[in-house]
């Protein structure tokens, strides 16, 4: 099977001290594996469903915000992949 893309969404770092590479997002409805890209970097991550419209923002984990190089203090869009 091949990658989905979700949609684009605003991501937050997730809790710092939750161990792996994870994005909570209300882009899915189920858990699965997926892939996360900013700026043509990629990390590939569990997809982790929360309550809220798509249009609400990310939270993503602190390993993979800092393998894609995205900011830390800043809300970065990100692009969400399921699959793959």
């Amino acid at each position: 099977g091949g990658e989905k893309l979700l949609g684009d969404t605003v991501a937050s770092l997730g809790d710092p001290s939750r161990p792996g590479f994870w994005l909570e997002t209300p882009l899915v409805s189920t858990a699965q594996k997926g892939r996360v890209e900013y700026k043509g970097k990629s990390s590939q991550v569990d997809l982790i469903p929360i309550d809220g419209p798509s249009s609400a923002g990310s939270r993503l984990s602190l390993p993979a915000m800092q393998l894609i190089g995205a900011p830390l203090t800043d809300l970065p869009t990100i692009q969400v992949y399921a699959g793959g």
